[in-house]
């Protein structure tokens, strides 16, 4: 059977892989901050169970420790050119989006046609499926477009080397909202809501979760960090318990309002500031900017999707 750590065991090949390619990058200035960066992200994938506690808490205070001391660089992998990938854009149009297509595809019908066929454990079948997503666009792509053997991964550390330490934000923000959580942070929140709520108010209770965490990942940066405070405040005690809503429904659409927030925030470097800079974009919050204006109808629309769905 399939299970998760095959996944992670893919996720610290394919991050060895680009510790490898940028030891061997004499292009980069920087390669061996690089190659012990994704290096010891490849070890946590590999052995992150294995090392504990305190020897992941070193693993991570390591990766501070590269990017705090800007130990990383941005590599120049042979790749296609720019006339290269110009001449396959006007061949083949939007077609070359069609593998992108097929990750979400499979992660989609995986999960509904895997989930009782013995070979994939039931509880992870949707993560494990978009991994084989994956696999299966870039075996299309080989034997699609011919590439290089090594070029997926040469473009994949070109984009990681372009993103940088932010590339590990959202785990390092899941992790913070999980010690929140810990922390009592939650509790503390769901206090205050309840004493805000209107008593008997489905609406408002659905408000009061979808916008706040929309507002809190707006503080955290990260939907995941906002997702245990807000649900272990509203979500379960509230709506789940209290109302009985339905706690998938509740808790995959509140997870789409705090993406919502997302779109909304500086504090999402990594989508919304990396991006202005790889642009060169005059103004770093031009990505929030033009982004605000569908973050909120969509907030809107999956305030309503919980109230009318899940009860």
């Amino acid at each position: 059977m399939i299970t998760l750590p095959w996944l992670y065991a893919l996720a610290g090949a394919m991050f060895a892989a680009f510790s490898l390619l940028s030891a061997l990058d004499r292009t980069n200035g920087k390669r061996f901050g690089n190659a012990a960066f994704w290096g010891l992200l490849a070890i946590s994938f590999f052995a992150g169970d294995l090392l504990g506690d305190f020897g992941n808490g070193l693993l991570v205070l390591c990766l501070v420790a590269l990017a705090g001391f800007h130990a990383l660089g941005r590599g120049d992998p042979p790749t296609t050119s720019d006339g290269e990938r110009i001449d396959w854009s006007k061949k083949l149009g939007n077609k070359l989006f069609l593998p992108a297509l097929v990750i979400p595809a499979t992660a989609l019908l995986g999960t509904f046609l895997l989930k009782d066929s013995g070979l994939i454990d039931p509880a992870q079948v949707t993560l494990i499926s978009l991994g084989l997503g994956v696999l299966l666009a870039l075996a299309i792509c080989f034997a699609w477009l011919r590439p290089p053997l090594l070029a997926p991964l040469q473009e994949g550390r070109r984009l990681m080397d372009s993103v940088g330490w932010a590339a590990v934000l959202p785990q390092m923000l899941a992790a913070l909202g999980a010690v929140f959580a810990l922390a009592g942070v939650g509790e503390v929140v769901g206090g205050i809501a309840g004493d805000a709520i209107p008593e008997g108010s489905l609406f408002a209770a659905v408000a009061a979760y979808a916008i706040g965490m929309a507002l809190f990942t707006m503080i955290m940066g990260n939907a995941f960090a906002a997702f245990p405070v807000m649900t272990a405040a509203i979500g379960i005690p509230i709506l789940i318990g209290d109302y009985g809503g339905e706690p998938a429904i509740v808790c995959a659409i509140g997870m789409l309002a705090g993406f919502c927030g997302t779109l909304m925030t500086p504090m999402a470097a990594n989508f919304n500031i990396v991006p202005a800079v790889l642009l060169d974009l005059k103004d770093q919050n031009g990505v929030v900017k033009a982004q605000v204006g569908s973050a909120i109808p969509l907030l809107a629309v999956n305030l309503l999707l919980i109230y009318f769905l899940a009860f």
